[in-house]
């Protein structure tokens, strides 16, 4: 009998066989990233250590790096430009406990942790620190979160106490209003400022920018369909875009409005949210969650609109653009201080 992968006995042992190595290939690219990272750290400390032993060593400075650099190179070849060893360097400083704290189980790559040591602000370096290791963000996704402005659009909503939070723990996921975020950044649509589409279009691009658009949203967001039909007394409704939440254990509905949100967007959100506590969710599912995304919304207008709902519904704003860092710095700077007086 011929020995093939549809054979079952020998099926298996194959299936056993490649998972072993698979698993094996990630533990060893796991080990080398472990040794090469504690490496660095290692140089880091040799250059800190060799600058603080004198006044005469100290006023090396840049000269320091730079003949090092030269020298390494003739020795180990690439790896050791003067821009990596300023990064190593940078590493023993930022983490000075390192070794003792994170050695046993190192979770970043370097490539990771070069993006967070351009971070000067230590709460935002943290909470990049803390999201990437719970969400397991690539370095392309990490580089896309900062640029964001992420953990400035997280915190300028909080207080301080929240703020100190969110930079030791990362964004915990334990009630609905975790999930929101504002504004919800859309840049990478790459469609331009001034160029308008139309909510088709625009539904039809998030969901053709699948992998980022969750990106976006967060942790625990699965997709299940866009214009999710509904049928109520008769009368069809499409609800734009439906997810389902594995950590809340909710349904996420999100609807799209280019303009301002009016007050019978709110009352069909409400319409859908019953639709899905009745006929959708499942033993074990919670009350769904509905997310009216808009460019502008009056919070008058929604407050009153929303008068008297139990329900998960919320109005949030979205951009097509980066937002402005300076302006949620401030934001950010105000909540600090008003707390700190």
């Amino acid at each position: 009998m011929a020995l093939t992968a549809n054979n079952g006995e020998y099926g298996a042992l194959l299936n056993q066989i490649s998972g072993a190595f698979s698993q094996g290939q990630t533990q060893a690219a796991r080990a080398v990233n472990d040794v090469l990272t504690d490496t660095y750290w290692q140089v880091g400390r040799h250059i800190v250590e060799f600058e603080q032993a004198g006044q005469q060593r100290a006023v090396y400075g840049k000269a320091l790096l730079e003949e090092l650099a030269k020298d390494l190179k003739l020795r180990h070849g690439r790896g050791f430009s003067r821009s990596n060893l300023s990064h190593m360097r940078q590493f023993f400083l930022r983490y000075p406990d390192f070794s003792i704290c994170e050695k046993a189980s190192h979770k970043l790559s370097w490539s990771h942790y070069v993006e967070l040591l351009k971070l000067d602000d230590d709460l935002e370096r943290q909470f990049y620190e803390k999201q990437t290791i719970a969400e397991a963000w690539s370095v392309p996704e990490l580089k896309r979160q900062k640029n964001s402005q992420l953990f400035l659009r997280l915190a300028a909503s909080k207080d301080k106490a929240g703020v100190l939070q969110l930079a030791q723990q990362g964004q915990l996921i334990e009630q609905p209003t975790d999930l929101l975020r504002e504004p919800y950044v859309f840049e990478f649509l790459k469609i331009p400022e001034p160029h308008q589409v139309s909510e088709t279009q625009l539904e039809t691009l998030l969901c053709d920018h699948l992998q980022p658009f969750l990106l976006e949203l967060g942790k625990g967001f699965t997709f299940v369909g866009r214009q999710y039909r509904i049928n109520v007394g008769g009368t069809h409704y499409r609800v734009d875009l439906v997810f389902y939440h594995r950590i809340l254990r909710r349904f996420v509905l999100i609807d799209l409005k280019l303009g301002e949100v009016q007050h019978h967007d709110i009352g069909q959100m409400n319409l859908y949210l019953g639709y899905f506590a009745a006929e959708e969710n499942t033993e074990g599912d919670q009350p769904p969650v509905g997310i009216i995304l808009s460019r502008q919304k009056d919070e008058l207008l929604v407050e009153y609109a929303t008068y008297g709902m139990n329900s998960q519904l919320f109005v949030q704003q979205y951009q097509l653009y980066l937002p402005d860092r300076e302006t949620l710095r401030a934001e950010l700077e105000r909540v600090m201080w008003e707390a700190g007086r």
